[in-house]
Protein backbone atom coordinates (compact mmCIF):
# COMPACT_ATOMS: atom_id res chain seq x y z
CA UNK A 1 0.00 0.00 0.00
CA UNK A 2 3.06 2.47 -0.98
CA UNK A 3 2.17 5.76 -2.72
CA UNK A 4 2.77 4.67 -6.18
CA UNK A 5 -0.05 2.03 -5.93
CA UNK A 6 -2.76 4.24 -4.82
CA UNK A 7 -2.97 6.10 -8.11
CA UNK A 8 -3.15 2.85 -10.17
CA UNK A 9 -5.38 0.82 -8.10
CA UNK A 10 -8.38 3.08 -6.75
CA UNK A 11 -11.74 0.60 -7.69
CA UNK A 12 -10.17 -2.31 -8.52
CA UNK A 13 -10.66 -5.54 -6.52
CA UNK A 14 -7.81 -8.24 -5.22
CA UNK A 15 -7.39 -11.71 -5.20
CA UNK A 16 -4.56 -13.73 -4.55
CA UNK A 17 -4.01 -17.36 -7.10
CA UNK A 18 -0.86 -18.66 -7.65
CA UNK A 19 -0.76 -20.20 -10.51
CA UNK A 20 2.27 -21.99 -10.86
CA UNK A 21 0.67 -24.64 -8.57
CA UNK A 22 -1.98 -26.69 -10.88
CA UNK A 23 -4.75 -26.32 -8.61
CA UNK A 24 -4.13 -22.68 -9.23
CA UNK A 25 -4.62 -23.08 -12.51
CA UNK A 26 -7.91 -25.22 -11.82
CA UNK A 27 -9.59 -22.11 -10.19
CA UNK A 28 -8.70 -19.97 -12.45
CA UNK A 29 -10.14 -21.67 -15.33
CA UNK A 30 -13.80 -22.40 -13.28
CA UNK A 31 -13.06 -18.99 -12.24
CA UNK A 32 -13.19 -17.50 -16.22
CA UNK A 33 -16.68 -19.77 -16.32
CA UNK A 34 -18.54 -18.29 -12.91
CA UNK A 35 -17.23 -14.76 -13.75
CA UNK A 36 -18.31 -15.03 -17.51
CA UNK A 37 -15.45 -13.39 -18.56
CA UNK A 38 -15.11 -11.41 -21.32
CA UNK A 39 -11.39 -9.92 -20.99
CA UNK A 40 -8.29 -11.47 -19.66
CA UNK A 41 -5.17 -9.28 -19.72
CA UNK A 42 -1.91 -10.05 -18.61
CA UNK A 43 2.03 -8.32 -18.50
CA UNK A 44 3.64 -11.87 -17.86
CA UNK A 45 6.62 -12.17 -20.29
CA UNK A 46 5.31 -14.08 -22.87
CA UNK A 47 7.86 -17.69 -22.21
CA UNK A 48 5.46 -17.61 -18.97
CA UNK A 49 1.74 -17.70 -20.81
CA UNK A 50 1.48 -21.59 -21.09
CA UNK A 51 3.82 -22.31 -18.20
CA UNK A 52 1.04 -20.65 -15.91
CA UNK A 53 -2.02 -22.00 -18.32
CA UNK A 54 -2.90 -18.52 -19.30
CA UNK A 55 -1.84 -18.78 -23.13
CA UNK A 56 -5.05 -17.54 -25.44
CA UNK A 57 -5.35 -21.07 -26.48
CA UNK A 58 -5.99 -22.55 -23.11
CA UNK A 59 -8.18 -19.97 -22.13
CA UNK A 60 -9.84 -19.94 -25.26
CA UNK A 61 -10.70 -23.77 -24.47
CA UNK A 62 -12.36 -22.97 -21.48
CA UNK A 63 -14.63 -19.59 -22.98
CA UNK A 64 -14.45 -19.77 -26.65
CA UNK A 65 -15.54 -16.08 -27.30
CA UNK A 66 -13.06 -13.98 -24.34
CA UNK A 67 -10.96 -11.21 -25.60
CA UNK A 68 -6.66 -12.00 -24.59
CA UNK A 69 -5.13 -9.73 -24.38
CA UNK A 70 -0.75 -10.03 -23.66
CA UNK A 71 0.80 -6.83 -23.15
CA UNK A 72 4.72 -7.20 -23.66
CA UNK A 73 8.06 -5.05 -24.23
CA UNK A 74 8.84 -6.31 -27.89
CA UNK A 75 5.74 -8.96 -28.99
CA UNK A 76 4.99 -12.23 -28.28
CA UNK A 77 8.21 -13.27 -29.95
CA UNK A 78 10.56 -11.77 -27.08
CA UNK A 79 10.98 -12.48 -23.58
CA UNK A 80 13.30 -9.39 -23.05
CA UNK A 81 12.57 -7.47 -19.62
CA UNK A 82 11.47 -3.99 -20.12
CA UNK A 83 10.49 -1.05 -18.23
CA UNK A 84 9.04 2.23 -19.05
CA UNK A 85 12.83 4.20 -19.11
CA UNK A 86 14.27 1.10 -21.47
CA UNK A 87 11.38 1.85 -23.86
CA UNK A 88 11.87 5.83 -23.20
CA UNK A 89 15.60 5.22 -24.16
CA UNK A 90 14.87 2.07 -27.13
CA UNK A 91 12.23 3.89 -28.76
CA UNK A 92 13.92 7.60 -29.67
CA UNK A 93 11.47 9.25 -26.96
CA UNK A 94 14.88 10.43 -24.85
CA UNK A 95 16.87 11.38 -28.10
CA UNK A 96 13.44 14.04 -28.35
CA UNK A 97 13.63 15.41 -24.53
CA UNK A 98 16.43 17.69 -23.48
CA UNK A 99 18.08 21.00 -24.16
CA UNK A 100 19.39 20.90 -27.29
CA UNK A 101 23.22 19.80 -27.28
CA UNK A 102 22.87 17.98 -24.23
CA UNK A 103 22.08 14.83 -22.27
CA UNK A 104 18.90 12.82 -23.14
CA UNK A 105 16.77 13.34 -20.58
CA UNK A 106 13.37 10.77 -19.74
CA UNK A 107 10.01 12.40 -19.60
CA UNK A 108 7.97 13.74 -16.74
CA UNK A 109 5.45 11.00 -16.85
CA UNK A 110 5.60 7.10 -18.13
CA UNK A 111 4.13 7.28 -21.22
CA UNK A 112 5.27 4.57 -22.69
CA UNK A 113 3.57 2.49 -19.78
CA UNK A 114 0.11 4.94 -20.03
CA UNK A 115 0.44 5.10 -23.81
CA UNK A 116 0.28 1.48 -24.05
CA UNK A 117 -2.60 1.28 -21.73
CA UNK A 118 -4.53 3.34 -24.11
CA UNK A 119 -3.46 1.67 -27.16
CA UNK A 120 -4.43 -1.37 -25.39
CA UNK A 121 -7.81 -0.06 -24.55
CA UNK A 122 -9.06 1.11 -28.03
CA UNK A 123 -7.75 -2.68 -29.24
CA UNK A 124 -10.25 -4.22 -26.85
CA UNK A 125 -12.67 -1.73 -28.00
CA UNK A 126 -12.58 -3.14 -31.77
CA UNK A 127 -12.56 -6.46 -30.81
CA UNK A 128 -15.81 -6.31 -28.37
CA UNK A 129 -17.45 -4.90 -31.17
CA UNK A 130 -16.29 -7.48 -33.26
CA UNK A 131 -17.65 -10.13 -30.93
CA UNK A 132 -20.58 -8.55 -31.19
CA UNK A 133 -21.05 -8.46 -34.39
CA UNK A 134 -19.75 -12.23 -34.68
CA UNK A 135 -19.56 -14.18 -31.33
CA UNK A 136 -15.89 -14.21 -31.90
CA UNK A 137 -13.51 -14.00 -29.63
CA UNK A 138 -9.93 -12.26 -30.35
CA UNK A 139 -5.98 -12.44 -28.93
CA UNK A 140 -4.29 -9.25 -28.93
CA UNK A 141 -0.55 -8.30 -28.86
CA UNK A 142 0.01 -5.26 -27.53
CA UNK A 143 3.89 -4.16 -27.85
CA UNK A 144 5.25 -1.36 -25.73
CA UNK A 145 7.90 -0.59 -28.63
CA UNK A 146 4.98 -0.20 -30.63
CA UNK A 147 3.04 2.31 -28.73
CA UNK A 148 6.18 4.12 -27.60
CA UNK A 149 7.40 4.52 -31.64
CA UNK A 150 4.38 5.36 -32.33
CA UNK A 151 4.59 8.74 -31.20
CA UNK A 152 7.08 9.58 -33.01
CA UNK A 153 4.64 10.54 -36.00
CA UNK A 154 6.91 13.39 -36.93
CA UNK A 155 10.33 12.27 -36.42
CA UNK A 156 9.86 9.37 -38.02
CA UNK A 157 8.54 11.02 -41.18
CA UNK A 158 11.46 13.49 -41.48
CA UNK A 159 14.37 10.84 -40.74
CA UNK A 160 13.60 8.20 -43.06
CA UNK A 161 11.82 10.21 -46.08
CA UNK A 162 13.69 13.52 -46.01
CA UNK A 163 16.56 12.60 -44.57
CA UNK A 164 16.86 15.72 -41.90
CA UNK A 165 16.84 14.03 -38.30
CA UNK A 166 15.20 15.49 -35.60
CA UNK A 167 16.66 15.58 -31.85
CA UNK A 168 16.28 17.71 -28.66
CA UNK A 169 15.42 21.65 -29.01
CA UNK A 170 14.73 22.28 -25.50
CA UNK A 171 11.51 24.80 -25.25
CA UNK A 172 11.94 25.52 -28.83
CA UNK A 173 10.03 24.26 -31.44
CA UNK A 174 11.27 22.63 -34.67
CA UNK A 175 9.51 24.65 -37.73
CA UNK A 176 7.78 27.54 -35.56
CA UNK A 177 8.75 30.68 -33.33
CA UNK A 178 9.12 31.66 -30.71
CA UNK A 179 7.71 29.20 -29.35
CA UNK A 180 9.40 28.82 -25.77
CA UNK A 181 9.20 29.33 -21.97
CA UNK A 182 10.15 32.81 -20.99
CA UNK A 183 10.24 34.49 -17.41
CA UNK A 184 7.73 37.13 -15.95
CA UNK A 185 8.70 38.99 -13.21
CA UNK A 186 7.21 35.72 -10.74
CA UNK A 187 7.60 33.00 -12.57
CA UNK A 188 7.33 31.86 -16.55
CA UNK A 189 5.14 31.14 -19.52
CA UNK A 190 5.16 29.61 -22.17
CA UNK A 191 3.90 31.09 -25.38
CA UNK A 192 3.15 29.24 -28.92
CA UNK A 193 3.34 31.57 -32.07
CA UNK A 194 1.88 30.10 -34.99
CA UNK A 195 1.99 32.02 -37.78
CA UNK A 196 3.04 35.65 -38.54
CA UNK A 197 -0.21 37.19 -37.61
CA UNK A 198 0.10 36.28 -33.98
CA UNK A 199 3.95 37.67 -34.68
CA UNK A 200 2.47 41.35 -36.15
CA UNK A 201 0.10 41.49 -32.63
CA UNK A 202 3.07 40.78 -30.57
CA UNK A 203 4.79 43.55 -32.08
CA UNK A 204 1.84 45.91 -30.95
CA UNK A 205 1.98 45.46 -27.50
CA UNK A 206 4.01 47.89 -25.51
CA UNK A 207 7.64 46.67 -24.55
CA UNK A 208 7.71 44.53 -27.66
CA UNK A 209 8.13 46.99 -30.59
CA UNK A 210 11.51 47.00 -30.67
CA UNK A 211 11.28 43.57 -32.26
CA UNK A 212 9.93 45.25 -35.48
CA UNK A 213 12.86 43.87 -37.44
CA UNK A 214 12.62 42.76 -41.72
CA UNK A 215 14.20 39.83 -40.31
CA UNK A 216 11.90 38.76 -37.97
CA UNK A 217 8.88 39.81 -40.18
CA UNK A 218 8.70 36.26 -41.74
CA UNK A 219 8.66 32.50 -39.67
CA UNK A 220 11.76 31.53 -41.28
CA UNK A 221 13.50 34.53 -40.52
CA UNK A 222 12.45 34.24 -36.76
CA UNK A 223 13.51 30.25 -36.48
CA UNK A 224 16.75 31.25 -38.42
CA UNK A 225 17.59 33.53 -35.57
CA UNK A 226 15.28 32.09 -32.50
CA UNK A 227 18.03 32.11 -30.28
CA UNK A 228 18.84 35.44 -30.10
CA UNK A 229 15.09 36.43 -30.26
CA UNK A 230 13.83 34.46 -27.51
CA UNK A 231 16.79 36.24 -25.45
CA UNK A 232 15.14 39.49 -26.51
CA UNK A 233 11.66 38.16 -26.12
CA UNK A 234 12.49 37.34 -22.71
CA UNK A 235 14.73 40.61 -21.70
CA UNK A 236 10.55 42.55 -22.37
CA UNK A 237 9.21 39.65 -20.14
CA UNK A 238 10.47 40.00 -17.50
CA UNK A 239 9.24 43.51 -17.02
CA UNK A 240 5.69 41.83 -16.27
CA UNK A 241 4.34 39.92 -13.88
CA UNK A 242 3.08 36.25 -15.33
CA UNK A 243 -1.15 37.36 -15.00
CA UNK A 244 -0.42 40.71 -16.17
CA UNK A 245 1.60 38.64 -19.68
CA UNK A 246 -0.94 36.39 -19.72
CA UNK A 247 -4.09 38.50 -19.75
CA UNK A 248 -2.36 41.07 -22.16
CA UNK A 249 -1.61 38.41 -24.55
CA UNK A 250 -4.83 37.03 -24.31
CA UNK A 251 -6.28 39.96 -25.26
CA UNK A 252 -4.02 40.10 -28.02
CA UNK A 253 -5.15 36.79 -29.06
CA UNK A 254 -1.85 35.29 -28.75
CA UNK A 255 -1.44 31.79 -27.45
CA UNK A 256 0.05 31.34 -23.49
CA UNK A 257 -0.28 29.90 -20.44
CA UNK A 258 1.59 30.03 -17.23
CA UNK A 259 4.24 27.13 -16.41
CA UNK A 260 2.19 25.86 -13.33
CA UNK A 261 3.45 23.56 -10.84
CA UNK A 262 1.34 20.25 -10.17
CA UNK A 263 -0.36 21.96 -7.04
CA UNK A 264 -1.23 24.88 -9.49
CA UNK A 265 -2.55 22.63 -11.43
CA UNK A 266 -5.18 21.01 -8.85
CA UNK A 267 -6.08 23.54 -8.01
CA UNK A 268 -6.95 25.06 -11.62
CA UNK A 269 -10.82 25.67 -12.53
CA UNK A 270 -10.63 23.44 -15.25
CA UNK A 271 -8.92 20.33 -13.59
CA UNK A 272 -9.93 20.69 -10.09
CA UNK A 273 -14.04 19.58 -10.09
CA UNK A 274 -13.32 16.81 -12.17
CA UNK A 275 -10.25 15.12 -9.66
CA UNK A 276 -11.28 11.99 -8.12
CA UNK A 277 -10.66 10.31 -4.73
CA UNK A 278 -10.47 7.36 -2.73
CA UNK A 279 -11.21 7.08 1.02
CA UNK A 280 -10.18 4.00 3.36
CA UNK A 281 -13.29 3.21 4.95
CA UNK A 282 -10.91 1.56 8.06
CA UNK A 283 -8.95 4.32 8.82
CA UNK A 284 -10.55 7.62 7.01
CA UNK A 285 -7.16 8.08 5.25
CA UNK A 286 -7.58 9.85 1.72
CA UNK A 287 -6.01 9.85 -1.60
CA UNK A 288 -6.49 12.21 -4.52
CA UNK A 289 -6.15 11.09 -7.98
CA UNK A 290 -5.96 12.83 -11.60
CA UNK A 291 -9.25 13.11 -13.80
CA UNK A 292 -9.90 10.64 -16.47
CA UNK A 293 -10.42 12.28 -19.86
CA UNK A 294 -13.88 12.01 -19.76
CA UNK A 295 -16.46 12.27 -16.95
CA UNK A 296 -18.84 9.16 -17.02
CA UNK A 297 -22.15 8.42 -16.05
CA UNK A 298 -20.26 6.13 -13.58
CA UNK A 299 -18.30 8.58 -11.86
CA UNK A 300 -21.03 11.45 -11.58
CA UNK A 301 -23.21 8.47 -9.92
CA UNK A 302 -20.26 7.72 -7.38
CA UNK A 303 -19.41 11.31 -6.67
CA UNK A 304 -16.05 11.08 -7.98
CA UNK A 305 -15.04 8.72 -5.35
CA UNK A 306 -13.50 4.94 -6.42
CA UNK A 307 -13.03 2.46 -3.97
CA UNK A 308 -10.13 2.22 -1.97
CA UNK A 309 -7.41 0.26 -3.51
CA UNK A 310 -7.78 -2.82 -2.36
CA UNK A 311 -4.91 -5.09 0.09
CA UNK A 312 -3.54 -8.01 -1.52
CA UNK A 313 -5.87 -10.94 -1.66
CA UNK A 314 -8.66 -8.48 0.05
CA UNK A 315 -11.59 -10.37 -1.93
CA UNK A 316 -10.39 -13.59 -1.50
CA UNK A 317 -13.34 -14.26 0.46
CA UNK A 318 -15.94 -13.08 -1.68
CA UNK A 319 -14.80 -14.05 -4.51
CA UNK A 320 -13.70 -17.76 -3.77
CA UNK A 321 -16.20 -18.11 -0.81
CA UNK A 322 -19.00 -15.92 -2.33
CA UNK A 323 -18.78 -16.54 -6.36
CA UNK A 324 -17.46 -20.47 -6.58
CA UNK A 325 -19.05 -21.23 -3.66
CA UNK A 326 -15.76 -22.85 -1.54
CA UNK A 327 -16.62 -23.10 2.07
CA UNK A 328 -14.17 -22.10 5.27
CA UNK A 329 -12.43 -25.37 5.15
CA UNK A 330 -11.55 -25.56 1.49
CA UNK A 331 -10.20 -21.72 1.71
CA UNK A 332 -8.31 -22.39 4.44
CA UNK A 333 -6.53 -25.46 2.96
CA UNK A 334 -5.71 -23.42 0.18
CA UNK A 335 -4.09 -20.98 2.10
CA UNK A 336 -2.18 -23.11 3.77
CA UNK A 337 -0.92 -25.00 0.66
CA UNK A 338 -0.20 -21.33 -0.49
CA UNK A 339 -2.53 -21.88 -3.99
CA UNK A 340 -4.33 -18.35 -2.87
Amino acid sequence: MCSYFFAFNSGKEAVTLDLKNQRGQEILRKLIKELNVDIFTTNQLPKNYATLGIDYDALRAVKPDIIWLGISGFGPDSNEAAYDPILQARGGLMEMTGEAGGEPQVLGIPLPDMGTSEHAYGLIMKALFKRAMTNEGSRIDMAMIDSTVSWLVQPVTMATTFNQVMTRRGNTHEFFAPVSVFPTSDGFVYVAMGNDIQWQRLLAIPGFEQLAEPCYEKNAGRIADKHRLNERIAEATRKFGTAELIETFRRAMIPIAKVQGIRDVCEDPAVKPKLLKSVDPATGFEVTMAPPPYMTEYLKEIDQTLPFPPRLGEHNEAVYGGILGMGKHELEALRRDGVI
